[in-house]
C-alpha cells in the first residue's frame, strides 16, 4: 500500500490575556493603546482570549494590578486555558516576579516591550536586522535581570523566546555585557559600510519615508517606484531598511528609503539598536511623513512620529506630509500636505511634484 502523505501540524498558538491599568489621565488614549496591544499580540502569533482593565489612580508598586484584579486574571486564565498575561503598562522585574507568584507560578507575565521585541525577532531577515534585534533584546534583558531567571526557565516557545535564545537569556550580566559590546562593534561596522554606500549615492537625493507602523509606507514606496516591497496589514511588517530608485520626472531620480515603522513609546532599546538603520532618516535630503488618513487617531500617531524624529535629531528636516489611504479616509485632512492613495494611485503625481519642488 502506498504511504499516506503526512502533513506537519502547526504548533498551537499561544493563548494570552491582555491586562492594563488605566490611571485616568486619558481614557480614550488608554483604550486605543489596549487595541494596539491586541494587534501587536496577534502580529506576534498569539490568540487574545480575554482583556481585563483596572482603573485606579496609580499602578500597584508590588504587582502592577491589585489583588482583586489578580484573582480575576487568574480565573480568566483558567477558563480560557491561557498561558500568558501581556500587560500594557511597563513591568518592573519585581512586579513581574510577584505577579507570576500570585497567579500560581504557571502563567508567564510579559509586557508590551517584550511583545514588540518579539515581533522584531520574527521579522528580522538580514544579518544586520538580526544583529539589531539581538542587541535590543539583550539590552532589555540586562535591565531586567532581577527575578527573571525563574520566569525564563519555563517559557518554552512563544513570545519572549525568539532571538538570542533561552541559553543566552540565562547568562549573567557580565556575559550579556560582553555580548552587547561585540554586537555594538559589529553594528559600528555596519554603520561605516552604510556611510560608504551613501557616498556612492552622492548626487542622487535620498527621500526617507517615515510614519507610524501600518501607515502604508511600503505600499507607497511600491506605488512610487514600481517595486514589490513586502506589504502586510500588521504592525512592523517592514523591519530591514529598503532602498529603491524612483523617477520623479524626465530629469530627476531619487532614492526612496523605507524604514521601520514607529509606534508610541517605542522601546528605547530599539531606538538605540536601530540607530544604524535610522541613519537613513537622519541623512536623507527630505522626509515624507506618511499618515494613515483613515485612522481616527491619526493625530496621536503623528505626534508620536514627530517625537521620535526629535529624539533622532531629524525633526528640523524638510518634510512633506502624505495623507495615505484617502480611498477609505474618514479623518479630516487639513490644508497641508498631499492626499494620496497607494492603493488606487490617486495623488501620486501631485506627491512626485511636491517632492521635486522641495528638492
Amino acid at each position: 500500500m502506498p504511504k499516506q502523505a503526512t502533513h506537519a501540524t502547526a504548533p498551537p498558538r499561544q493563548r494570552v490575556i491582555l491586562a492594563g491599568v488605566d490611571t485616568g489621565q486619558d481614557h480614550v488614549r488608554f483604550d486605543v493603546e489596549m487595541d494596539e496591544l491586541d494587534a501587536l499580540a496577534r502580529a506576534a502569533g498569539c490568540d487574545v482570549v480575554a482583556r481585563l482593565v483596572q482603573r485606579r489612580p496609580s499602578v500597584d508598586p508590588a504587582s502592577l494590578i491589585g489583588s482583586g484584579k489578580v484573582t480575576e486574571v487568574s480565573e480568566a486564565a483558567r477558563l480560557n486555558n491561557a498561558s500568558t498575561v501581556l500587560t500594557l503598562n511597563a513591568l518592573r522585574p519585581r512586579q513581574r516576579t510577584n505577579l507570576e507568584k500570585l497567579l500560581g507560578g504557571e502563567i508567564s507575565v510579559l509586557d508590551r516591550t517584550v511583545v514588540i521585541l518579539d515581533i522584531f525577532a520574527q521579522h528580522a531577515r538580514t544579518s544586520e536586522g538580526k544583529l539589531q534585534v539581538e542587541l535590543a533584546q539583550l539590552k532589555h534583558q540586562a535591565a531586567n535581570l532581577i527575578g527573571a531567571r525563574d520566569a525564563l526557565s519555563r517559557l518554552g516557545g512563544g513570545i519572549g523566546t525568539r532571538g538570542p535564545g533561552e541559553t543566552k537569556l540565562e547568562v549573567d550580566r557580565r556575559h550579556i555585557r560582553s555580548r552587547i559590546e561585540l554586537l555594538e562593534k559589529q553594528l559600528d561596522d555596519v554603520r561605516t559600510r552604510r556611510r560608504e554606500q551613501r557616498r556612492s549615492r552622492e548626487g542622487t537625493p535620498v527621500v526617507a519615508l517615515v510614519g507610524y507602523t501600518n501607515a502604508g509606507k511600503s505600499s507607497l514606496m511600491n506605488a512610487l517606484s514600481g517595486s514589490t516591497v513586502f506589504v502586510a496589514d500588521q504592525p512592523f511588517a517592514t523591519l530591514d531598511p529598503t532602498l529603491r530608485k524612483a523617477r520623479l520626472s524626465d530629469s530627476r531620480d531619487v532614492v526612496l528609503a523605507d524604514t521601520v515603522g514607529f509606534i508610541s513609546d517605542l522601546p528605547k532599546e530599539l531606538v538605540a539598536a536601530f540607530r544604524a538603520t535610522l541613519e537613513e532618516v537622519t541623512s536623507a535630503s527630505l522626509l515624507v511623513h506618511v499618515i494613515d488618513a483613515s485612522n481616527p487617531f491619526w493625530e496621536r500617531q503623528r505626534s508620536s512620529v514627530e517625537s521620535i524624529l526629535k529624539d533622532l535629531e531629524a525633526a528640523d528636516k524638510p518634510t512633506i506630509i502624505a495623507w495615505n489611504k484617502t480611498d477609505v479616509a474618514s479623518a479630516h485632512i487639513g490644508g497641508e500636505g498631499i492626499a494620496v492613495s497607494a492603493k488606487t494611485g490617486a495623488g501620486l503625481a501631485e506627491l512626485r511634484a511636491a517632492i521635486e519642488n522641495a528638492l
